[in-house]
């Protein structure tokens, strides 16, 4: 075991690398896969939590379940206010449109315009040639051994 000194106190941490930290390599390789997402959806002045919405939209959407901004939260992960941003500029963009909820007023449904639709049926494969790009150097057992970690620490 390591430990980091300063004046006041030693501080000790499992590692002497920076590079064996499970959490640190897992931040690297976000940033580096979120930032080859990043230029793929800036030319269409998307972020990438207003392009898992559209997502979200399009692939959950039943004409017996409408979603709610709480739903989009829920599913997405992203917080509160995240959602609601992303909604409202969706919405300013004519990607969306929000309309009061039957069944319960406080609520609002989220709804994909046809424009929406047309933009995530067209970013979803570009989106997808990214993540097999990313993805490219994990032979197919180990793609699938990555899923099954994935959805073991996602909750």
């Amino acid at each position: 075991m390591s430990a980091l000194k300063n004046n006041k106190q030693t501080i000790p941490y499992s590692f002497d690398e920076s590079e064996k930290s499970l959490g640190f390599l897992m931040w690297k390789t976000t940033l580096t896969w979120q930032r080859m997402i990043k230029r793929t959806l800036d030319s269409y002045d998307l972020s990438h939590p207003q392009f898992v919405i559209l997502q979200i939209l399009l692939n959950s959407y039943t004409p017996q379940e409408n979603k709610t901004q709480i739903d989009i939260v829920k599913q997405s992960k992203l917080d509160k206010m995240t959602v609601s941003k992303s909604l409202k500029k969706l919405g300013l963009l004519g990607l969306i449109t929000r309309h009061e909820n039957e069944k319960d007023p406080r609520a609002k449904t989220v709804l994909l315009t046809e424009k929406g639709k047309k933009i995530i049926e067209v970013l979803q494969p570009m989106i997808e040639r990214v993540d097999n790009g990313f993805f490219y150097s994990l032979n197919t057992q180990q793609q699938e051994d990555l899923k099954s970690t994935f959805n073991l620490l996602k909750e």
